[in-house]
Protein backbone atom coordinates (compact mmCIF):
# COMPACT_ATOMS: atom_id res chain seq x y z
CA UNK A 1 0.00 0.00 0.00
CA UNK A 2 2.98 2.32 0.40
CA UNK A 3 3.99 2.28 -3.28
CA UNK A 4 0.85 4.04 -4.62
CA UNK A 5 1.24 6.77 -2.02
CA UNK A 6 4.92 7.28 -2.86
CA UNK A 7 4.17 7.44 -6.59
CA UNK A 8 1.31 9.91 -6.08
CA UNK A 9 3.51 12.04 -3.83
CA UNK A 10 6.26 12.07 -6.48
CA UNK A 11 3.77 13.05 -9.17
CA UNK A 12 2.52 15.90 -6.99
CA UNK A 13 6.09 17.01 -6.32
CA UNK A 14 6.86 16.86 -10.06
CA UNK A 15 3.87 19.05 -10.91
CA UNK A 16 4.90 21.56 -8.25
CA UNK A 17 8.49 21.60 -9.50
CA UNK A 18 7.47 22.16 -13.13
CA UNK A 19 5.17 25.00 -12.06
CA UNK A 20 7.85 26.61 -9.89
CA UNK A 21 10.40 26.49 -12.71
CA UNK A 22 7.79 27.97 -15.05
CA UNK A 23 7.23 30.86 -12.62
CA UNK A 24 10.95 31.56 -12.52
CA UNK A 25 11.04 31.66 -16.33
CA UNK A 26 7.96 33.89 -16.49
CA UNK A 27 9.46 36.40 -14.06
CA UNK A 28 12.58 36.61 -16.21
CA UNK A 29 10.99 36.70 -19.66
CA UNK A 30 7.96 38.95 -19.16
CA UNK A 31 8.91 40.85 -16.01
CA UNK A 32 8.47 44.17 -17.84
CA UNK A 33 5.00 43.25 -19.16
CA UNK A 34 2.66 43.18 -16.14
CA UNK A 35 -0.46 41.93 -17.94
CA UNK A 36 1.33 39.11 -19.75
CA UNK A 37 3.10 38.18 -16.54
CA UNK A 38 -0.14 37.93 -14.55
CA UNK A 39 -1.87 35.91 -17.28
CA UNK A 40 1.03 33.49 -17.49
CA UNK A 41 1.14 33.12 -13.70
CA UNK A 42 -2.61 32.44 -13.65
CA UNK A 43 -2.25 29.85 -16.37
CA UNK A 44 0.58 28.06 -14.56
CA UNK A 45 -1.01 28.23 -11.10
CA UNK A 46 -4.32 26.82 -12.35
CA UNK A 47 -2.60 24.06 -14.30
CA UNK A 48 -0.59 23.19 -11.19
CA UNK A 49 -3.69 23.21 -8.99
CA UNK A 50 -5.67 20.95 -11.31
CA UNK A 51 -2.81 18.52 -11.96
CA UNK A 52 -2.18 18.14 -8.23
CA UNK A 53 -5.88 17.74 -7.44
CA UNK A 54 -6.27 15.01 -10.07
CA UNK A 55 -3.66 13.09 -8.08
CA UNK A 56 -5.21 14.02 -4.74
CA UNK A 57 -8.46 12.40 -5.88
CA UNK A 58 -6.56 9.13 -6.30
CA UNK A 59 -5.00 9.54 -2.86
CA UNK A 60 -8.46 10.05 -1.38
CA UNK A 61 -9.82 6.97 -3.15
CA UNK A 62 -6.99 4.73 -1.92
CA UNK A 63 -6.11 6.15 1.51
CA UNK A 64 -9.22 8.02 2.58
CA UNK A 65 -10.31 11.60 3.04
CA UNK A 66 -8.10 12.34 6.06
CA UNK A 67 -4.84 11.63 4.23
CA UNK A 68 -6.21 13.75 1.43
CA UNK A 69 -6.99 16.52 3.92
CA UNK A 70 -3.48 16.56 5.39
CA UNK A 71 -1.93 16.82 1.94
CA UNK A 72 -4.40 19.51 0.89
CA UNK A 73 -3.62 21.56 3.99
CA UNK A 74 0.14 21.38 3.37
CA UNK A 75 -0.30 22.18 -0.32
CA UNK A 76 -2.50 25.17 0.49
CA UNK A 77 0.31 26.64 2.56
CA UNK A 78 2.77 26.04 -0.27
CA UNK A 79 0.51 27.64 -2.88
CA UNK A 80 -0.15 30.67 -0.69
CA UNK A 81 3.60 31.23 -0.44
CA UNK A 82 4.53 30.57 -4.08
CA UNK A 83 1.72 31.61 -6.41
CA UNK A 84 2.79 35.26 -6.27
CA UNK A 85 0.11 37.39 -7.99
CA UNK A 86 -1.93 34.43 -9.22
CA UNK A 87 -5.24 33.32 -7.69
CA UNK A 88 -6.16 30.30 -9.86
CA UNK A 89 -9.81 31.07 -9.09
CA UNK A 90 -12.17 33.24 -11.18
CA UNK A 91 -14.21 34.83 -8.41
CA UNK A 92 -11.10 36.46 -6.91
CA UNK A 93 -10.88 38.58 -10.04
CA UNK A 94 -14.61 39.23 -10.01
CA UNK A 95 -14.28 40.58 -6.47
CA UNK A 96 -11.39 42.78 -7.60
CA UNK A 97 -13.60 44.13 -10.36
CA UNK A 98 -16.40 44.82 -7.87
CA UNK A 99 -13.88 46.63 -5.67
CA UNK A 100 -12.84 48.78 -8.58
CA UNK A 101 -9.24 47.54 -8.38
CA UNK A 102 -9.46 45.70 -11.71
CA UNK A 103 -10.94 46.46 -15.11
CA UNK A 104 -13.50 44.24 -16.84
CA UNK A 105 -10.98 43.40 -19.55
CA UNK A 106 -8.36 42.35 -17.01
CA UNK A 107 -10.92 40.24 -15.13
CA UNK A 108 -12.09 38.42 -18.25
CA UNK A 109 -8.54 37.77 -19.48
CA UNK A 110 -7.47 36.35 -16.10
CA UNK A 111 -10.50 34.06 -16.00
CA UNK A 112 -9.78 32.83 -19.53
CA UNK A 113 -6.13 32.19 -18.65
CA UNK A 114 -7.24 30.14 -15.65
CA UNK A 115 -9.75 28.17 -17.70
CA UNK A 116 -7.07 27.44 -20.29
CA UNK A 117 -4.69 26.22 -17.59
CA UNK A 118 -7.34 23.94 -16.14
CA UNK A 119 -8.18 22.38 -19.51
CA UNK A 120 -4.76 21.91 -21.13
CA UNK A 121 -3.55 19.88 -18.16
CA UNK A 122 -5.54 16.80 -19.26
CA UNK A 123 -2.85 15.37 -21.50
CA UNK A 124 -0.12 15.88 -18.92
CA UNK A 125 -2.14 14.07 -16.25
CA UNK A 126 -3.10 11.28 -18.64
CA UNK A 127 0.54 10.84 -19.66
CA UNK A 128 1.63 10.37 -16.05
CA UNK A 129 -1.18 7.89 -15.44
CA UNK A 130 -0.40 5.95 -18.60
CA UNK A 131 3.08 5.22 -17.24
CA UNK A 132 1.28 2.97 -14.71
CA UNK A 133 4.00 3.25 -12.10
CA UNK A 134 1.36 2.51 -9.50
CA UNK A 135 -1.56 0.09 -9.36
CA UNK A 136 -3.83 3.02 -8.54
CA UNK A 137 -3.14 4.46 -12.02
CA UNK A 138 -4.03 1.34 -14.00
CA UNK A 139 -6.92 1.96 -16.41
CA UNK A 140 -7.34 5.51 -15.10
CA UNK A 141 -8.54 8.13 -17.56
CA UNK A 142 -9.21 11.82 -17.15
CA UNK A 143 -12.06 11.42 -19.62
CA UNK A 144 -13.78 8.64 -17.67
CA UNK A 145 -15.11 9.91 -14.35
CA UNK A 146 -18.05 9.96 -11.99
CA UNK A 147 -19.62 13.20 -10.78
CA UNK A 148 -19.08 14.16 -7.15
CA UNK A 149 -22.52 15.74 -6.79
CA UNK A 150 -24.52 13.37 -4.58
CA UNK A 151 -27.36 15.74 -3.71
CA UNK A 152 -29.92 17.66 -5.80
CA UNK A 153 -28.42 20.45 -7.89
CA UNK A 154 -30.05 23.22 -5.87
CA UNK A 155 -28.72 21.80 -2.60
CA UNK A 156 -25.30 21.36 -4.17
CA UNK A 157 -25.26 24.98 -5.33
CA UNK A 158 -26.21 26.14 -1.84
CA UNK A 159 -23.43 24.04 -0.29
CA UNK A 160 -20.82 25.33 -2.74
CA UNK A 161 -22.09 28.89 -2.34
CA UNK A 162 -22.21 28.95 1.46
CA UNK A 163 -18.83 27.26 1.80
CA UNK A 164 -17.28 29.66 -0.72
CA UNK A 165 -18.76 32.58 1.20
CA UNK A 166 -17.30 31.29 4.47
CA UNK A 167 -13.90 30.70 2.87
CA UNK A 168 -13.78 34.20 1.42
CA UNK A 169 -15.01 35.89 4.60
CA UNK A 170 -12.38 34.00 6.58
CA UNK A 171 -9.64 35.08 4.20
CA UNK A 172 -10.78 38.72 4.27
CA UNK A 173 -11.03 38.77 8.07
CA UNK A 174 -7.59 37.23 8.47
CA UNK A 175 -6.12 39.76 6.03
CA UNK A 176 -7.71 42.56 8.07
CA UNK A 177 -6.79 41.32 11.54
CA UNK A 178 -3.40 39.81 10.63
CA UNK A 179 -3.32 37.25 13.44
CA UNK A 180 -0.28 35.12 14.16
CA UNK A 181 -0.30 32.01 11.96
CA UNK A 182 -3.07 33.59 9.87
CA UNK A 183 -2.11 31.62 6.76
CA UNK A 184 -2.28 28.32 8.63
CA UNK A 185 -5.65 29.24 10.13
CA UNK A 186 -7.00 30.14 6.70
CA UNK A 187 -5.73 26.90 5.16
CA UNK A 188 -7.13 24.84 8.04
CA UNK A 189 -10.60 26.36 7.75
CA UNK A 190 -10.67 25.95 3.97
CA UNK A 191 -9.52 22.33 4.23
CA UNK A 192 -12.12 21.62 6.92
CA UNK A 193 -14.89 23.00 4.71
CA UNK A 194 -13.70 20.83 1.81
CA UNK A 195 -13.79 17.73 4.00
CA UNK A 196 -17.25 18.68 5.28
CA UNK A 197 -18.63 18.96 1.74
CA UNK A 198 -16.74 16.15 0.04
CA UNK A 199 -19.60 13.63 0.29
CA UNK A 200 -22.28 16.03 -0.93
CA UNK A 201 -21.06 18.45 -3.60
CA UNK A 202 -17.43 17.38 -3.67
CA UNK A 203 -16.23 20.53 -1.92
CA UNK A 204 -14.55 22.32 -4.81
CA UNK A 205 -15.33 25.99 -4.08
CA UNK A 206 -13.53 26.90 -7.30
CA UNK A 207 -15.35 26.88 -10.66
CA UNK A 208 -12.28 26.22 -12.81
CA UNK A 209 -11.06 23.39 -10.59
CA UNK A 210 -14.49 21.75 -10.64
CA UNK A 211 -14.73 22.09 -14.42
CA UNK A 212 -11.25 20.69 -14.97
CA UNK A 213 -11.85 17.66 -12.77
CA UNK A 214 -15.55 16.95 -13.15
CA UNK A 215 -17.12 18.57 -16.21
CA UNK A 216 -18.94 16.06 -18.42
CA UNK A 217 -18.56 13.29 -15.84
CA UNK A 218 -21.26 10.66 -15.52
CA UNK A 219 -24.06 11.66 -13.18
CA UNK A 220 -24.44 15.36 -14.03
CA UNK A 221 -25.64 17.32 -17.01
CA UNK A 222 -23.68 20.33 -18.21
CA UNK A 223 -26.36 22.68 -16.92
CA UNK A 224 -26.28 21.06 -13.46
CA UNK A 225 -22.50 21.35 -13.39
CA UNK A 226 -22.47 25.05 -14.23
CA UNK A 227 -25.34 25.80 -11.88
CA UNK A 228 -23.67 24.10 -8.90
CA UNK A 229 -20.00 24.91 -9.42
CA UNK A 230 -20.10 28.21 -11.27
CA UNK A 231 -23.28 29.92 -10.18
CA UNK A 232 -23.05 28.54 -6.63
CA UNK A 233 -19.44 29.58 -6.04
CA UNK A 234 -19.74 32.96 -7.78
CA UNK A 235 -22.90 33.77 -5.82
CA UNK A 236 -21.19 32.81 -2.55
CA UNK A 237 -18.18 34.95 -3.41
CA UNK A 238 -20.37 37.93 -4.34
CA UNK A 239 -22.29 37.57 -1.08
CA UNK A 240 -19.05 37.52 0.92
CA UNK A 241 -17.89 40.65 -0.91
CA UNK A 242 -21.19 42.41 -0.14
CA UNK A 243 -21.20 41.37 3.51
CA UNK A 244 -17.65 42.55 4.03
CA UNK A 245 -18.58 46.02 2.76
CA UNK A 246 -21.41 46.41 5.25
CA UNK A 247 -20.79 48.48 8.40
CA UNK A 248 -22.85 46.11 10.55
CA UNK A 249 -20.57 43.19 9.61
CA UNK A 250 -17.41 45.08 10.50
CA UNK A 251 -18.91 46.39 13.73
CA UNK A 252 -20.38 43.13 14.96
CA UNK A 253 -17.92 40.53 13.67
CA UNK A 254 -14.52 42.02 12.95
CA UNK A 255 -14.47 44.52 15.81
CA UNK A 256 -15.49 41.81 18.25
CA UNK A 257 -12.25 40.02 17.42
CA UNK A 258 -10.12 43.14 17.34
CA UNK A 259 -11.44 44.62 20.60
CA UNK A 260 -9.51 43.59 23.74
CA UNK A 261 -11.33 41.31 26.15
CA UNK A 262 -12.68 42.75 29.42
CA UNK A 263 -10.24 40.67 31.43
CA UNK A 264 -7.38 42.05 29.40
CA UNK A 265 -8.57 45.63 29.93
CA UNK A 266 -8.91 45.02 33.65
CA UNK A 267 -5.41 43.61 33.89
CA UNK A 268 -4.02 46.53 31.93
CA UNK A 269 -5.86 49.06 34.03
CA UNK A 270 -4.70 47.35 37.24
CA UNK A 271 -1.08 47.40 36.09
CA UNK A 272 -1.35 51.08 35.15
CA UNK A 273 -2.88 51.97 38.49
CA UNK A 274 -0.14 50.14 40.35
CA UNK A 275 2.53 51.95 38.37
CA UNK A 276 0.87 55.29 39.06
CA UNK A 277 0.60 54.42 42.76
CA UNK A 278 4.26 53.43 42.97
CA UNK A 279 5.29 56.61 41.19
CA UNK A 280 3.19 58.68 43.59
CA UNK A 281 4.77 56.96 46.62
CA UNK A 282 8.27 57.64 45.26
CA UNK A 283 7.36 61.30 44.75
CA UNK A 284 6.08 61.62 48.32
CA UNK A 285 9.23 60.00 49.72
CA UNK A 286 11.50 62.24 47.70
CA UNK A 287 9.70 65.28 49.06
Amino acid sequence: MAVPFIVSSLYIALSILIAELSRIAINKVVADKPLYRVLCLEFVATAELCAVCFELVIVADVYGVWVYAVLLFALSLWWAAHWQDAAACPYIHVEDYLDGSSTLQHTVLCCLAELAGGLVIYRYVQFTWDLQLSTSHIAKSVWECEADLHVPALQGAVIEGVATMLCRLTTKMIATMEPKYGGSIDAFIATSLVVAAVDTSGGYFNPVLATSLKFNCRGNTASQHFFVYWFGSLAGSALSWWLFQQPFFKETVINSFLAPQPAQRTATETTTKRKDSDAAKKTVKSN
